[in-house]
């Protein structure tokens, strides 16, 4: 081969290279802010390496899991020079796409959380796409609600109310929020928030205490699981004691009415007796004298 053909296939060469940087550098950067995915503990998600190919074929993709300090493993990903196997902490999670590089992780668990990135190969041109952010998130339980109230010791009006509210089962940490309530008056009084060590969701505790003097319709909300609403500071009804002392005094004072009524009737039917034998005794009185005065 002659240099002057040689110098023509090294130029083409050396352009054919330049384009492919070109077309790969011009369509994709990896300088950019990470594309952010949302994941539901237990649930599937997908990481999509966006690129642009221009008909440039695709050799090798490897994803791979950005940890602290810049140290990088490798999750799953594809060679069409050899076969590539995943991580072993991956193998029966995740699954690669070939055809629009892409990766479906299963199962997704808490501490999958973080930053991954997709790192291409065009051929002998090596390419790290921008990276993506996996959020985690696991729904809290419908929350429980307890109250306990009590009239202020020191005689004042209203109530003095200790309300409590748990959910269980959710990530990330959150709070407590409640709603029908004057802030200001709230006086938190136990506030948990408690991590389990093999799933990493949380459990969300928290009691305060709160003054009301008409009543009030509340609930609380952890993220957004929110508990029925009850109301607090309610008009209070007769007590048992004080309807069965009521009964008892009504009772009572029938009886006395009746006792009355019968003592009254007794006696006028004695009166009654009594006057019709008096008239009797004087009739025959008379009778008697107008016999004798005859003889």
């Amino acid at each position: 081969m002659n240099l002057t053909l040689l110098c023509s296939y090294a130029h083409r060469y050396s352009l054919a290279l330049v384009m492919t940087l070109v077309l790969v550098t011009a369509t994709d950067d990896d300088s950019g802010p990470p594309t952010n995915i949302t994941a539901v503990l237990g649930d599937t998600t997908t990481f999509r390496c966006h690129i642009q190919k221009h008909g440039i074929p695709v050799t090798r993709l490897y994803i791979q899991r950005v940890l602290k300090d810049s140290q990088e493993i490798f999750i799953n990903g594809f060679d069409s020079t050899r076969k590539l196997d995943a991580s072993p902490e991956y193998q029966n999670r995740t699954k690669v796409n070939k055809t629009d590089l892409s990766m479906e992780m299963t199962n997704v668990s808490v501490s999958d959380e973080g930053l991954y990135k997709c790192v291409v190969f065009f051929s002998t041109v090596l390419k790290e796409m921008p990276k993506i952010y996996l959020k985690v998130t696991a729904n809290y339980s419908i929350p429980t609600m307890e109250k306990k109230c009590s009239k202020h010791g020191d005689g004042a009006a209203g109530k003095s109310c200790q309300l409590s509210c748990s959910s269980v089962g959710g990530y990330p940490q959150s709070a407590v929020k409640w709603a029908g309530l004057n802030l200001s008056l709230i006086n938190v009084i136990h506030n948990e928030s408690s991590e389990n060590p093999y799933s990493k969701t949380w459990t969300i505790n928290q009691t305060i205490m709160y003054n009301c003097d008409q009543p009030t319709n509340v609930s609380c909300a952890v993220e957004g699981a929110v508990s029925p609403a009850f109301s607090i500071c309610e008009k209070e009804p007769f007590s048992i004691k004080v309807m069965i002392a009521i009964v008892v005094v009504l009772v009572f004072v029938l009886l006395l009415i009746l006792v009355l009524v019968l003592m009254n009737h007794y006696y006028r039917q004695q009166t009654s007796s009594s006057g019709g034998r008096a008239e009797y005794a004087i009739a025959q009185s008379d009778d008697c004298h107008l016999q004798l005065k005859s003889v």
